[in-house]
């Protein structure tokens, strides 16, 4: 089962998170790879090249793994395995045709597992990078009611001036965050 945070963070929440991020020296890619793509490092200078999912690779802990999607619509596209990769997956805070801000998530696949056929867990380095990211979002978010949802400041500053924030899904209800 994979680690997961699900979380909203506005531009200005990511850009903190990507200094954050900065000195881990995390490699950029997104879902789906194109040919000829050049990673590029994390920093809140390239918050506008990122795309809207992103997979945030420690490649001086292991080597990021890619193979080719062999069913459905993105068959034939490069996609990273987020399994055996040591790389945590981000799914941006991105705002729905209403203008609201809809969660987006981050989490990396950390244990042994027999649905993803891991055979061995993630290097304990990758864990404490991890530990440390989920440290940092958890020390600088507010919590949300309903729980279960971290709420950048940003986030939560738009939200009492009238910025609604919705759940992910077909039928998303609202959150507030907390304070």
């Amino acid at each position: 089962m994979a680690q997961q945070l699900p979380l909203f963070l506005a531009p200005e929440d990511e850009r903190a998170f990507l200094r954050f991020l900065a000195p881990h020296r995390l490699e950029v890619y997104p879902r789906r790879v194109p040919a000829g793509w050049k990673p590029f490092l994390a920093s809140a200078e390239q918050h506008d090249a990122l795309p809207p999912e992103v997979y945030l690779a420690a490649a001086e802990l292991g080597p990021v793994l890619v193979d080719k999607v062999k069913r459905g619509p993105d068959k034939g596209a490069w996609r990273v395995d987020e399994v055996r990769s040591p790389v945590i997956f981000w799914e941006r805070s991105v705002r729905n045709e209403a203008g609201e801000l809809v969660a987006g998530q981050l989490w990396a696949e950390l244990d042994v597992t027999p649905e993803t056929g891991r055979r061995t867990a993630a290097p304990d380095r990758f864990r404490h990078l991890f530990q440390q990211v989920e440290g940092w979002l958890k020390k600088t978010c507010r919590r949300s009611d309903p729980v279960g949802f971290l709420v950048g400041p940003a986030a939560a500053r738009a939200c009492k001036e009238g910025l609604v924030l919705r759940q992910s899904g077909h039928h998303g209800h609202t959150v507030r965050p907390n304070r």
